[in-house]
């Protein structure tokens, strides 16, 4: 892999991982117009691996919320007279963690084959559009919206099932996550908060296994030195998109993402029918 390759990809997941726009379906976009084969093991890994730059960039941003849902959590656990919203808040994050953890072990050679076909990043990209604008759009029908400190283990599992559709790519991990919290009455920016929050164990989980097993093939394939700044490339870009969205949902709803995960979905599937890209 070139090095503009790599820099590009590395852009491209900084950019996207946290976007409800489907950060795997871009990269599997990026990377057939590059002229990578996305059956091959060392990309479908290199791929997984870059996402822990994003992730290592939300744990960075966060890192306060993170100290403190770990601390109130601790605490519950030892002292029960200590119990507080953070000791249910970590037990949230927790449970909510599990279910895409074990989907994925399940279905893993599925999701890393027939599930990489760009028809299916088109598809998703549109057919979850749909979900997006109807979240949305309930959102601001609420006369009253939920904010964290009413959040508990139920919000987490329901959240955290939600986040096993984004296996599909196309679907965006982000925008599955938002829009169930919207569907759950609970504010914009809370929302988007605990999408970064349930993405960091599921992703850093994802990265490091891909690392393990696939150590031969990103060694014989991309390279180590190629994957590691790809990497670092996405942690960098991706700390400065956390900071952006968390300010633009503060005011903004989401119409802009849907129309542009619309257009992206046409444009996916018109290339795929003029043959500018094969769809695996």
């Amino acid at each position: 892999m070139g090095w503009l390759a790599v820099i590009i990809l590395g852009v491209v997941e900084g950019i996207t991982e946290f976007l409800p726009v489907s950060s795997t379906g871009h990269l599997s976009v990026a990377e057939k117009l590059l002229g990578l084969s996305l059956d091959a093991p060392d990309v479908t890994a290199f791929t997984a691996i870059i996402q822990v730059g994003a992730i290592l960039a939300a744990i960075v941003y966060f890192r306060a919320d993170i100290i403190r849902l770990a601390l109130g959590w601790c605490k519950g656990l030892f002292h029960q007279n200590k119990r507080d919203d953070d000791y249910r808040l970590g037990w949230a994050v927790i449970i909510g963690s599990v279910p895409i953890g074990v989907v994925g072990l399940l279905f893993e050679q599925y999701i890393e084959t027939t599930l990489r076909s760009l028809w299916v990043v088109a598809g998703a990209l549109l057919a979850w559009s749909v979900v997006m604008w109807f979240a949305d759009r309930y959102t601001a029908s609420r006369a009253e919206l939920r904010s964290e400190s009413s959040l508990g283990i139920l919000d987490g599992l329901l959240i955290g099932l939600a986040q096993c559709i984004a296996l599909i790519p196309g679907v965006s991990r982000s925008g599955a996550t938002i829009s169930a919290g919207l569907f759950r009455g609970i504010d914009r920016p809370t929302a988007t908060r605990w999408s970064f929050f349930l993405g960091i164990p599921a992703l850093t989980a994802s990265g490091v296994l891909q690392a393990f097993k696939a150590a031969d093939e990103i060694s014989a394939g991309v390279g180590w030195l190629q994957t590691g700044v790809a990497t670092a490339v996405s942690f960098v870009v991706a700390y400065v998109s956390i900071a952006w969205l968390l300010k633009f949902v503060a005011s903004n709803r989401f119409t802009g993402f849907v129309l542009y995960r619309v257009c992206a979905g046409c444009a996916v599937a018109m290339m795929l029918l003029v043959r500018v890209i094969t769809a695996q």
